[in-house]
């Protein structure tokens, strides 16, 4: 499946409806929205700048595991390098706000995504593209303004209607940036689309086969942090082992590719290896936590 069809509407976080629900995201409605557009040049700020990002993004990465990927000074001056070179339009800043404001473990993810992708990326593809990747991280989920934060911090299972609801951010994160950026299909809008497409073409919006491997990068950090990270609906967290084993799991069953994988073991071993000479272990020890909701629905 090639088109999207929008099962819900997208509009700004002030409200302003860019498109309604049902429409058929083709290369003319992405044209048109670009025509309707405030500003097709909008204007970019420094991502470590806006209000408590470096402050919280710092504490965010002391926390183990990040503790142990991002261990070492000349790692982290690395990062903040980099970081420091991103810039992101004013509605993404205003998106942050407002997770940070209402919905703080979407915010976290969104900084955590965005520093670990960083991270894998300098590994994987090499300083002539790191930049792209490292600004991509901030807004693949800035589609999520368009779902109800009910559902956002919902603490039981999702019902089929609220899991479409989620899904709808994927497709709703590429019009908006599309919308905000003047209709150029950008790195970052592609995405937003597509991270969480898969390998064999079970992922959404579009349910098709994708091998980008700067996008996978971002697919692989986005899984990772999810799996490890505080939410509303569990009770505890995937130890790193069990994530791990959970996204090896992928790997073999096509969904994603090896790199990032292995890029991403590398960095929590000791040593820091290169991905390329790291060898995986076929061996399950870890467990899924107890009242774990996550990919599940209740059903209803």
């Amino acid at each position: 499946m090639e088109h999207i069809f929008l099962d819900y509407p997208v509009n700004t976080l002030e409200g302003d409806l860019i498109l309604e629900a049902g429409t058929d995201l083709s290369p003319e409605t992405i044209a048109k929205i670009a025509v309707s557009a405030k500003g097709t040049h909008p204007k970019r700020y420094p991502l470590l700048e806006h209000g408590r990002v470096r402050e919280d993004l710092m504490g965010f990465l002391m926390a183990p595991p990040y503790s142990t990927i991002f261990a070492g000074h000349e790692t982290l001056i690395s990062l903040e390098s980099l970081a420091s070179r991103v810039e992101l339009i004013r509605p993404a800043m205003d998106a942050l706000d407002h997770f940070w404001e209402n919905d703080f473990y979407t915010y976290q993810h969104i900084l955590v995504v965005y520093a670990l992708g960083s991270l894998l990326s300098r590994q994987l593809v090499g300083t002539n593209k790191e930049v792209e990747v490292a600004a991509a991280g901030p807004t693949h989920d800035i589609g999520k303004i368009c779902v109800p934060l009910e559902i956002l911090r919902k603490e039981t299972p999702l019902t089929e209607k609220e899991r479409k609801h989620l899904h709808h951010h994927a497709a709703a994160g590429f019009v908006l940036l599309e919308y905000f950026q003047g209709g150029k299909v950008s790195f970052d809008s592609r995405v937003a689309r597509d991270h969480h497409e898969r390998r064999d073409g079970s992922g959404y919006p579009r349910g098709v086969r994708i091998e980008d491997r700067l996008v996978e990068v971002i697919t692989v950090c986005d899984v990772y942090d999810a799996l490890i990270s505080p939410r509303p609906y569990r009770l505890e967290s995937f130890d790193n082992r069990t994530a791990l084993e959970e996204l090896t799991d992928m790997a073999e069953e096509g969904k994603i590719g090896w790199d990032a994988l292995k890029a991403l073991i590398a960095n929590n071993r000791r040593g820091k290896p290169s991905y390329k000479d790291i060898q995986i272990s076929r061996e399950r020890r870890g467990k899924p936590p107890e009242r774990n909701f996550y990919g599940k629905s209740s059903g209803e």
